[in-house]
């Protein structure tokens, strides 16, 4: 694959901005003077996995927030900060918490190859790995154990997301908010949910 330069991507930037113009006059005129997303994503900073891209939503239709392993830390206040303002002012309905099958960061856990501030962050993944031992060596190899993990972490990030001030005062005060757990696959470009979400009365399908 060629690896493209810094020059390279503004060029394509620039054609970019071109045929957005040309398709639709208006396009950027209307996208600087509205933000009106109706979904957040919480997902993994690998780069396989964009949201917008996967998802097939165009600019402005998704606020989005991404980190090693889409860990949800109520004590991370970039990561609630981002909560805090999709949330009380943007009014997101739905937030996604999406973790991806082959995840960089569970890996790392797994193979205990982490060391200084990633293996800090990852405490959370590795505390998974600890609870659910016997469950993860019934299964046939690392990588479904792996596998595994990834999809526990989701359901794990999802409960501390639900247990989040932002998202628990949005449910006292009856606002319409859904919170979901996806994992996306590298191998067939699918996402799928984990049934693991949760929602208000008010907040509806």
């Amino acid at each position: 694959m060629h690896s493209k330069t810094p020059h390279d991507l503004l060029e394509e930037n620039r054609r970019w901005a071109a045929d957005r113009t040309a398709a639709d006059p208006g396009y950027f005129q209307r996208l600087s003077t509205l933000q009106a997303p109706e979904y957040l994503w919480i997902g993994c900073s690998d780069s396989r996995v964009p949201a917008n891209v996967i998802t097939g939503l165009e600019p402005g239709e998704v606020f989005v927030h991404r980190n090693v392993a889409n860990i949800v830390y109520p004590a991370d206040l970039n990561c609630m900060s981002v909560l805090q303002f999709a949330v009380e002012t943007l009014r997101v309905r739905h937030i996604i918490v999406c973790g991806h099958y082959g995840c960089g960061g569970v890996r790392a856990v797994l193979e205990g190859s982490h060391s200084g501030l990633v293996e800090h962050w990852l405490a959370p993944v590795r505390d998974l790995f600890r609870e659910h031992g016997g469950d993860l060596a019934a299964l046939a190899d690392d990588e479904a154990r792996l596998d595994r993990v990834c999809e526990l972490n989701v359901a794990a990030q999802v409960e501390s997301l639900c247990h989040s001030p932002p998202v628990q005062a949005a449910w006292q005060r009856a606002q319409a908010l859904t919170v979901h757990g996806w994992i996306y696959s590298l191998g067939d470009g699918l996402l799928r949910d984990l049934h693991c979400g949760r929602s208000n009365d008010a907040a509806g399908p």
